[in-house]
């Protein structure tokens, strides 16, 4: 890793709040490693890192302490943080976990969603399709992991969200991955259209149903990347 996508890096982190610091920049290093910018198995530069984001090591420390909760990176002593790397199967289990708790969820979704919840998801979704309509990926991939969170928090069991916030934050890149295929990425928008009308009609089987077929049309396109990347590692 020897330098930082955008020039103007440094004048964003001079201007972010001291107590929202730690949490921007992991979020701004989690993109880099989402995006493929920082791939699987390369130590990331705390030096490129704090000279691009005009920060101290401090904050960006504290940050890699919350990605590797994430299960995004790994530090060990005197060799730093590096970008944790995963198979197929590993990513293909964690999958089957979430297909699982979105079963869960669903169901439970569509009986306990309050007008509100319902109402805040729709309004994710335009915001969605407003920003694959502009190209926008890591925004629209942003809102998309959002809308997937709050149909689990929909079901109002706090248990539930918190696991299903975990095992997502672990293959998240992957999920990002399955959206670089362009005509992926259009099926997907179409798809999120019937999963919010299963929602609104409280159709639990089918919104179960329709959240299983989309993970799994994902992760085909997602598996191929990543089958790719690693022949050519």
């Amino acid at each position: 890793m020897s330098k930082v996508k955008g020039a103007d890096l440094s004048e964003r982190g001079g201007k972010w709040p001291r107590g929202q610091r730690t949490a921007m920049v992991a979020s701004h290093v989690r993109d880099m490693i989402v995006s493929g910018e920082i791939p699987p198995g390369a130590r990331i530069n705390e030096r490129v890192l704090t000279d691009a984001l005009g920060i101290s090591r401090t904050p960006l420390r504290e940050a890699f302490k919350i990605l590797e909760g994430e299960g995004l990176i790994s530090i060990r002593p005197n060799a730093g943080a590096t970008v944790v790397v995963l198979s197929p199967e590993d990513v293909e289990a964690s999958l089957e976990i979430l297909i699982g708790l979105e079963s869960i969820g669903a169901e439970r979704a569509a009986e306990r969603a309050t007008p509100e919840m319902i109402e805040e998801i729709a309004d994710l979704q335009a915001k969605m399709v407003e920003a694959f309509e502009k190209r926008e990926l890591m925004e629209y991939f942003h809102i998309n992991q959002d809308i997937h969170q709050k149909i689990i928090d929909a079901a109002q069991n706090p248990a539930l969200s918190r696991v299903y916030a975990s095992e997502s934050a672990r293959i998240r890149r992957f999920r990002f991955a399955g959206n670089r295929d362009h005509a992926r990425w259009a099926r997907a928008v179409q798809e999120h259209e019937q999963i919010l009308d299963a929602l609104t009609q409280r159709e639990g089987p089918l919104l179960r149903e329709l959240l299983r077929a989309h993970h799994l049309s994902g992760w085909r396109v997602a598996r191929k990347a990543l089958e790719s990347s690693l022949a050519d590692g």
